[in-house]
């Protein structure tokens, strides 16, 4: 995840501030609002994250074969994180 977790929870606590400000949302419970948006921005930021860590996991998997076809491990790094992304339906 390119941002920190603060950053990400001052990110949440703005976003909620301003829809509470303009009555967007109504709740007596900001802090457990600000804390839900939180983790949710935290899931889908960190989702690259994950997807990065599958495709080493996969091109392991394959490293003899790429060696032995001379396949560019950034090349297939790509191919394979697009394919995933793809799949997983993430915007990245």
């Amino acid at each position: 995840m390119i941002f920190s977790k603060d950053y990400v929870g001052y990110l949440a606590r703005q976003t909620v501030k301003h829809l509470i400000a303009q009555k967007m949302i109504q709740t007596d419970k900001v802090a457990l609002v600000e804390e839900r948006v939180t983790t949710g921005l935290i899931d889908e930021l960190s989702l690259e994250d994950r997807i990065n860590d599958e495709v080493r996991v996969i091109l392991e998997a394959f490293q003899d074969d790429m060696r032995k076809t001379g396949a560019s491990y950034p090349e297939m790094f790509k191919k394979v994180k697009n394919e995933l992304a793809r799949k997983y339906k993430a915007v990245l």
